[in-house]
C-alpha cells in the first residue's frame, strides 16, 4: 500500500430506473498512510419519494490497519443514515439501522498502482436487528488508456433478514449488492461516466434490480 496516495472527490448522479428518477451526491475519500488506509463517504438523495430536499443521508467510515510485514490487515467499519418520504401531505422519517463490522482485509495492488483490490470477511452487528452476522466485501479498481478511462467499483453479501409485506416474518435472509463505475477524465479534476446498481433484496425491495446512473465527478 502506497504510504501518500490520496483521492477526494464529489459525484453527481441522476439515476436512470423508471421507479427513481432523482439526483444523487457522493462525497468520497481515501487516505493511505504507514498504518494503512482510511475511506468514508457520504451520499443524500434529493427530491426523491414525493419529498423536498434532502430525502436520504447515509454514510460509511472504515479503517484497515495493516503494514508492510502483516500479509492480512485488520478491517473496522460504521454504517448508518437515514432517510424521509411524503404520505397524505405528511413526511415519514426512518432510520437506517446501524451496523457495525470488524475482520479482515487482504488487498493488491499492481507496481504502478494501475490495478488493485481488496477482499474483506467481516462480523457483522445491525442495531435492533442481528447482534451476529457477517459480510464479504470486494473492492477494485483498473486504469486504462494512459489512465484516461478507469473502472472501480464494489460487492458485498450479507446476511440481513427483510420483511417486504411487514408481517413480522422474515421474507429473505441474504441482501446482495454491486455498483460498478466507468469514469472517463477529461482532464485531472473532472469525469463523465456513472454506474449501475446491481441488488437483490436490497431497500425492502424483493427480487433483483438493476438501476443506472448518469454522472460527474470531480477530484479536488
Amino acid at each position: 500500500m502506497s504510504t501518500n496516495a490520496f483521492s477526494q472527490n464529489l459525484q453527481l448522479h441522476y439515476d436512470l430506473a423508471s421507479d427513481r428518477k432523482f439526483f444523487t451526491t457522493t462525497l468520497e475519500m481515501f487516505k493511505a498512510d504507514k498504518l494503512g488506509n482510511t475511506f468514508f463517504f457520504a451520499d443524500m438523495d434529493y427530491y426523491s419519494q414525493g419529498s423536498k430536499g434532502v430525502t436520504m443521508a447515509y454514510w460509511e467510515i472504515s479503517r484497515v490497519i495493516k503494514t508492510k510485514k502483516m500479509p492480512i490487515g485488520l478491517h473496522v467499519e460504521y454504517d448508518g443514515g437515514f432517510g424521509r418520504y411524503r404520505v397524505n401531505e405528511m413526511d415519514i422519517a426512518y432510520r437506517i439501522n446501524d451496523a457495525a463490522l470488524a475482520g479482515v482485509d487482504y488487498s493488491w495492488n499492481n507496481k504502478d498502482f494501475t490495478r488493485g483490490f481488496a477482499i474483506k470477511a467481516m462480523y457483522k452487528h445491525i442495531a435492533d436487528k442481528h447482534d451476529a452476522s457477517f459480510q464479504l466485501t470486494a473492492v477494485y479498481f483498473a486504469k486504462f488508456f494512459k489512465n484516461k478511462l478507469h473502472i472501480t467499483g464494489f460487492a458485498d453479501f450479507w446476511r440481513e433478514d427483510s420483511d417486504f409485506d411487514y408481517d413480522g416474518k422474515a421474507d429473505a435472509e441474504y441482501i446482495f449488492l454491486a455498483e460498478p463505475q466507468l469514469w472517463y477524465y477529461l482532464n485531472d479534476h473532472f469525469c463523465i461516466g456513472g454506474e449501475v446498481e446491481f441488488s437483490n433484496n436490497f431497500q425492502n425491495l424483493k427480487g433483483f434490480y438493476t438501476r443506472p446512473t448518469l454522472g460527474l465527478k470531480w477530484i479536488f
